[in-house]
């Protein structure tokens, strides 16, 4: 759904990409490069920073196994009832 919403896929899309590979870590639009959050076990008020934290390994190279090619990640993350958003942008050294 969030991928939807922020502009990536169409509404009701979303679906097909992930089932496409699209969303794959070597896919053109990788997602969850880290897994997502409930690989990490979703420990609450540590998950944006576990997200923050994987686009900043990816832009700077720094992801190892995990890593794509990008120069710019993005981050978003749904709190509460979906009242709380904060989206993050990051862009490595160009």
């Amino acid at each position: 759904l969030q991928s939807e919403d922020l502009g990536f896929f169409e509404k009701g899309e979303g679906w097909k990409a992930v089932e496409e590979g699209v969303t794959d870590r070597d896919g053109d639009l990788p997602i969850n490069t880290s897994g997502g959050l409930k690989s990490k076990g979703h420990p609450l008020g540590a998950s944006g920073v576990a997200q923050v934290y994987e686009i900043f390994e990816q832009v700077t190279g720094d992801a190892g196994a995990r890593q794509v090619e990008a120069d710019t990640g993005l981050a978003c993350n749904v709190g509460g009832f979906g009242n709380c958003v904060t989206t993050a942008i990051l862009e490595g050294n160009q």
